[in-house]
C-alpha cells in the first residue's frame, strides 16, 4: 500500500500530513475513524476506506457521559482512531505518545485513555503520580507479537518477507515524505 501512496502517516502525525498537502480531497486509508476525526480539524474532504481499528469501536458517548458520572473531575483522553463522537466528547484526543504527553504537561490527578488496556498501563507507569481509571479493552492481534515470538523469528527468519526491490522503493518515497513533513 504504501508503495501506490503519495505520503503515509501514523496516528500521531495525520494532520499535519494532511494539512502539509494543501489538497482539498484526500483518500486515507486504512482508518475510516481516523479519516473522519482529520477532516472535521482540518476541513479537508477525505474519503475513507471502510476499515477501523476493533479496539478504539469498542468505546463509545455513552461510556464518556458514564465514566464522568462515577469519576467526577476525571480527564478523559481518546486515541483519534475512535468514533467521532467519542473524540469530541474527550478533553484531548491524540495518539498515544501525545496521550502520554498531555499527561505529563497537564498533570491531571485522574484520567481515562479510551485506547487499548496495554497502551494505557504504558503511560501509567511513565506517571505514577496521576490515577488512572482503566476500562479495559484488549487488542487480540497486538497480544501475538511477544518477545519470544520476535526473537524466534530473528533467530530463524521463519518469517521472512522478501518484497520486490522496485516496490520497496516506492514504499520508501511515501515514508520518506511523511518523514519530511
Amino acid at each position: 500500500m504504501k508503495a501506490e501512496s503519495d505520503i503515509c502517516c501514523t496516528s500521531g502525525n495525520a494532520l499535519a500530513v494532511v494539512e502539509s498537502l494543501g489538497a482539498d480531497h484526500v483518500i486515507m486509508l486504512p482508518d475510516e475513524h481516523l479519516a473522519r476525526n482529520i477532516a472535521a480539524q482540518t476541513g479537508v474532504k477525505i474519503s475513507a476506506w471502510n476499515g477501523h481499528c476493533e479496539v478504539h469501536e469498542l468505546f463509545n458517548a455513552d461510556d464518556i457521559r458514564e465514566l464522568r458520572e462515577n469519576h467526577p473531575g476525571v480527564t478523559i483522553l481518546a486515541h483519534p482512531e475512535g468514533l467521532p463522537d467519542v473524540v469530541a466528547a474527550a478533553d484531548f484526543s491524540g495518539s498515544t505518545a501525545a496521550m502520554s504527553s498531555f499527561v505529563g504537561k497537564q498533570r491531571p490527578s485522574r484520567v481515562v485513555l479510551l485506547t487499548e488496556c496495554s497502551m494505557s498501563d504504558n503511560v501509567a507507569v511513565l506517571h505514577p503520580d496521576v490515577e488512572f481509571i482503566r476500562p479495559c479493552n484488549l487488542c487480540p492481534h497486538m497480544k501475538r507479537i511477544t518477545l519470544k515470538n520476535i526473537r524466534q523469528a530473528l533467530e530463524t527468519g521463519e518469517h521472512e518477507v522478501t518484497i520486490d526491490p522496485e516496490i520497496a522503493d516506492r514504499a520508501r518515497r511515501s515514508v520518506e515524505r511523511m518523514l519530511a513533513v
